[in-house]
């Protein structure tokens, strides 16, 4: 499995997970941190795998 196709599904995987968090976990509370802030988080982090994902399955054809 190459670089590329490894972040194209790690950033799919947290894309969907975060996307998850931030739509349905509204109403739960942690004491540390709110679960909507996670999920925005990890929509960005999960953005960015997928960004660097399609630039290196470019890059390698």
């Amino acid at each position: 499995m190459s670089r590329a196709t490894k972040n194209l599904a790690e950033g799919s995987v947290t894309l969907l997970v975060g996307l998850a968090l931030a739509l349905f976990a509204d109403g739960i509370e942690i004491p540390v941190f709110t679960l909507t802030k996670v999920g925005v988080v990890l929509v960005v982090v999960g953005a960015a795998l997928l960004l660097t994902g399609l630039v290196q399955a470019v890059r390698e054809r």
